[in-house]
Formats: C-alpha cells, structure tokens, sequence
C-alpha cells in the first residue's frame, strides 16, 4: 500500500484526545513517525497503542507546554534522534472561561496566552532549524473563526488564536525564501471536541463533524502542495 508520508517525522501536540489525536492516527497511516506531545500520560499511550496496532509508528513525549524549559528538552531529545523535523501540527490550546472582556480573570488569561501563542513561539524557535533541514517542511497551526470574525465573550480565545495567526504569518514570510518550508493555519470549524462541548453545552455532538473528518483535510494538505501563509477552513 503507498504510504506517501513514509520516512517523514511529524510532531503533534494537544495529541491525547480529539483533533491532536485524530491528526497523530492519520499521519501515522500515511507513513509517518509521529511524536505525540500532551500532558495526560494513559491519553497519549492510548494514542500510541491504536497507532502500532494499526501497524503505524508513534513515540510519546508527555510535556506541558507552558513549561518552558520541557520544550526546550523536547526538541534536544528529538534533535538526538533525527536530523529534520518534517511535520509540525500546532493543535494543543485551552479555551478559558467565556466572559466579557471587562470581566476577564488576569490569571486565566495569562495562563491561556501563555499555552496558546507564547508556548506555539517556542515551539517554533525549538524546531525552527530542524524544520529548514526537511526537504518539505510543513507547519500547520490549528486556529478558529472568532480569531477573524470576534464576538462577544470570546476575547480572550479569540485574541490568542488571532495573534497565533499572526505570529505564524510572519514566520511564513520569513522563511519563504529560505526553505522549502510552509506554513498554513487551519480552522477547524465546529467540531465534535471536549473543547466545543465546554463552548456549547446545549450542543448535540452528533450534529458536528467529527476529528478524523478534520485530521483528513489536515494530511491531504500536507500530502499535496499549496501557498505557504494560506488560510483554509474545514467543511463538513
């Protein structure tokens, strides 16, 4: 069976459950070794043990990311191991509390921006280097549609995913003409995740697309070719 992702190295973080998840399987049955990053431990081997089953390859790497110094640690780990980074799945965010801009909790919002743009920064400046070394480097950045479209009590998550969004659309240009490296931010749209269940608790699931549905738009992206800095948002 061709695998076309065969040979690449991807990292995935937020892969313990949900769209993190469902991306880290459909690379893996691609070809890909995929290094699954999150802080729950039995979610990521859950992962990691559906991936061998499925005769695909995993590696854990339990961290939390608004720790600094793990990241740091990660990307020496996996510098030791591997000479590129091939695929990198930015997906790993918190959602905060839903509630007035005048209203917000400083210390939950630090917390969130510290998960949602500062960690994504480092990951980027860890990897950066590893990422230029690939022969075709893919960065994909999950974001939502209130980082274009805000309204009212999601300041908070939405002004951290516009700024991811930003912050991933300079590093775009940056790079453009220095590796065959690009970069794409995703919005999933409205998904069955337990993100979206704490957005909309009166939501039936069953309405909303599920994981893989998004996870497969993600691969056949980084399978294909397109416009490094291009937005693409997720039907279904």
């Amino acid at each position: 069976m061709d695998k076309p992702l065969v040979s690449r190295l991807a990292l995935v973080t937020g892969a313990s459950r949900g769209i993190g998840a469902a991306v880290a399987e459909a690379l893996a049955r691609e070809g890909a070794h995929v290094v699954l990053t999150a802080r729950t431990v039995g979610g990521l081997e859950e992962v990691e043990d559906r991936i061998h089953s499925a005769g695909g390859m995993a590696t854990i790497a339990p961290l939390d990311l608004t720790d600094g110094e793990s990241i740091a640690k990660l990307g020496t780990a996996i510098c030791e191991r591997w000479h590129a980074l091939d695929i990198l799945v930015l997906n790993a965010a918190m959602l905060g509390s839903l509630t007035p801009v005048a209203q917000i909790d400083g210390k939950e919002f630090n917390q969130l921006l510290t998960l949602n743009l500062l960690a994504q920064q480092a990951l980027l400046a860890t990897f950066d280097d590893m990422l230029r070394r690939s022969e075709a480097g893919r960065v994909i950045g999950l974001s939502s549609g209130v980082a274009a479209r805000p309204r009212a009590y999601w300041g908070a998550y939405a002004a951290s995913k516009a700024a991811l969004d930003t912050l991933l659309l300079s590093y775009a240009d940056e790079v453009q003409n220095l590796a065959p490296l690009k970069v794409a931010i995703v919005n999933p749209g409205p998904t069955a995740t337990a993100m979206r269940a704490k957005a909309m608790p009166g939501e039936d699931p069953a309405s909303l697309k599920t994981p893989s549905v998004v996870a497969d738009a993600i691969v056949d992206l980084i399978k294909g070719d397109f416009e490094t800095g291009c937005r693409v948002d997720v039907k279904g």
